[in-house]
């Protein structure tokens, strides 16, 4: 039996974090992390109980508005000065479901996020590569981002929950 592992990094010119938010409860604000990485240790190329690691930089959050920018970043969102990356990693993946930690702002929570894995393929250069697509919710507040105001006809300005969005693909190493 052998128990080599197989190591699989992000190819971030190929993969995308996005997030999505409820603003004023009538429209969605989405935004990506553009600078992140992440690895998967596998055992052969079978993803399932894989180690899936990741991080992404908080200076780089992009919402398209260089102000709410600028504001996420502040210490009424993810503090990114003190607390420049979030990270995760998984605990279980069992091909449909990955459990884990994720950490922001330093609080860390376990989530749960559906998976759907999308195939293997050898691009033309030689390179072997794997497709994920995942998806969850969490509550901002639970890690610590609770900034919020009211508009004049009482809807709070950002909602508390927020997708996560993550399509990536790893390069076998």
């Amino acid at each position: 039996m052998d128990n080599a592992k197989t190591v699989w990094n992000i190819d971030t010119t190929h993969s995308e974090i996005n997030f999505k938010v409820k603003h004023m409860m009538i429209s969605t604000v989405t935004g990506d992390f553009e600078k992140f990485s992440g690895t998967v240790e596998t055992t052969d190329e079978n993803f399932k109980n894989g180690n899936f690691s990741f991080s992404a930089e908080i200076d780089s959050i992009n919402t398209n508005n260089k102000d709410r920018d600028n504001h996420l970043k502040s210490d009424d969102f993810f503090g990114a000065n003190e607390f420049p990356k979030l990270t995760f990693t998984s605990k279980s993946f069992d091909g449909e479901k990955m459990v884990g930690d994720l950490t922001i702002k330093g609080v860390t929570k376990e989530i749960i996020l559906d998976a759907e894995y999308n195939g293997t393929a050898v691009d033309p250069y030689g390179q072997t590569k794997a497709g994920f697509e995942f998806e969850g919710q969490i509550n901002r507040k639970d890690f610590g981002l609770t900034w919020n105001a009211v508009t004049e006809a009482g809807s709070v300005v950002v909602s508390d929950k927020v997708k996560l969005v993550a399509s990536l693909q790893f390069i076998k190493q």
